[in-house]
Parts: C-alpha cells; structure tokens; sequence
C-alpha cells in the first residue's frame, strides 16, 4: 500500500446534511476525488440499503462500514466481507431485558444469503416513523415475523428499541449494568423523528475503531495514514484511534474535544473541501 492517507467519514451529521440527504456539490466533488484515486470511504450507523439511498451511485472503491461496524461491505455489490454479530449465549437474555421493559425491537441480520431487518410489530409512533422510512426507502431487508426468536438461527448484528426517553432510559442503564463489557450499545434521540429515542446494541466488535482495524487488514493502510471525520458518540472511538480527528462545527462537545482540528458545519459541505482541500484539488 502507498503511503496516501484514508479518509474515514461518518454520514450523517458529518458528511450528510440536516435531511439526511447530501448535497448535490459534495456528490459531484466525492465522485471527484475517488475517480482521482483519492481513498475516501465511509463509517455509518446507517446499513447498506440506506447508504445506497443517499449516496447512490458515488464509485467507493474501498469497503464501506456499516451499521456502526457490523458489516464491512463492498458499497458496489453489497457483499459483507466481514460480519460482526451478537455471540448467540446473549440474545436471548438481552431479548428478554427488552421485552421486561415494555419494548420490542427491530432486529438486523444475516440469513447467509441476504440482509434481513426483522420486526414483529409496531407498537408505537417511532417504530411506525422507522418502519415508513424503510418502506420509502424500498428497503428489500423488511421481513414481518410472528415471533422475533425465530430469526436467532441467523447472524444477529444489532437490535433497534425504539420507544420515549422515559421508557427507555432505564433499558439502557440496565443494560449497560449487565452487558457493558459484552456489548456496544448507543442510546440518543433521532434527530429524523424528534423526540423518539433509540437504543442500539450491538456486538463488542461492533463498533467503528475496530472495524477500521478490520478495514486496515482488508487494505492494507494502517493507523498513521488515518483522517477521520465525525460529529457524535458513535465517533468517539475512532477518534481516539485516528492518526488525525476532524470534527464538523455542529459535532458534540466531547467529539470537538477529542479533535485535532474543527472544520465548517456539515451544512457547508465542509468534509469534502477538506479533502479537496489536503489532496491540492479545486474547490
């Protein structure tokens, strides 16, 4: 591998814009860059579907991280070249936390052929929002079950709550007391469906820092050639590990706190005149 730097960025909030959309400048610039050979990818809480949903046919060249490092994924075909699922000893007792609290979750998997987004009911108005979104999207993983224990057999990558502040606060302390070691779990409200909240858990290896490594090993980069962008508390691990850390001005305090350097806001298209900007292209 040549001594280029990689660019890591996250999606929304970072790269995207506040609809989740990205502009029209940073899609015709990023393809841009990558048709110049310039390494750029992307490490997103956003699966395959929905990544392809906003950025289309932008050529990543690279592998793609997916679901907060649960897949690493060829943006192309969408094959995973790695998956990071929940050890099956814990499903059915992390499962039963999240029934006792009165929610259900949406559950990601892979059935050893496709992506699966598995869901049993909708029984309140964010799970409805999450359950319309996927639909609009054509998210082809949507699959209606009649009991969720059924879908243990496949790889299980995260499960979704979705439910208020108040109901979930107190899953994701006692998860938190229960699993932190086990598990790597993400509770913030949805800024698409204010005042929703999620909860996401995942697998310990789940988690971007790691599948960068993982990334690293596919490509053959390693740690000094590393810039990193991002805004929330999904991104501090990265940029604990980054050679270089890049926070937007929107990101959260600890996130700009980590930071190396702080850039524009995500609205400004602030990421890729970065990368423009350190490869000596046109803005």
């Amino acid at each position: 591998m040549s001594d280029k730097t990689i660019y890591v960025t996250d999606a929304d909030g970072t790269l995207l814009l506040n609809d989740g959309t990205i502009s029209e400048y940073s899609r015709r610039k990023l393809t841009e860059l990558l048709e110049a050979g310039v390494n750029v990818t992307v490490a997103s809480a956003r699966s395959i579907p929905s990544l392809k949903h906003v950025l289309h046919d932008i050529p990543f060249k690279l592998p793609v991280i997916e679901i907060n490092g649960a897949f690493i994924t060829n943006f192309k075909t969408s094959e995973h070249l790695i998956v990071n699922d929940i050890e099956n000893n814990l499903l059915e007792d992390v499962y039963r936390h999240i029934t006792a609290y009165n929610s259900m979750p949406f559950i990601s998997a892979f059935d050893g052929k496709q992506d699966r987004l598995y869901y049993q009911s909708t029984p309140n108005e964010g799970m409805e929002w999450y359950l319309e979104d996927r639909i609009r999207c054509k998210d082809g993983r949507l699959t209606q079950v009649d009991n969720l224990r059924s879908c243990f057999k496949d790889d299980i990558v995260a499960l979704t709550v979705i439910n208020t502040k108040r109901q979930l606060v107190n899953l994701a302390m006692k998860m938190k007391e229960d699993f932190e070691d086990r598990l790597e779990m993400h509770f913030f409200e949805n800024p698409y469906s204010p005042p929703w909240h999620w909860l996401t858990i995942h697998d310990k290896k789940s988690c971007k820092s790691h599948a960068i490594k993982e990334l690293f090993e596919i490509t053959g980069f390693s740690r000094e050639q590393l810039v990193v962008f991002g805004d929330n508390l999904n991104d501090v691990n990265m940029f604990k590990m980054a050679h270089k850390a890049v926070a937007v001005k929107n990101a959260s305090d600890e996130i700009r706190h980590l930071a190396n350097e702080v850039i524009g806001t995500n609205t400004e298209d602030s990421v890729v005149k970065y990368i423009l900007k350190a490869e000596g292209m046109a803005i």
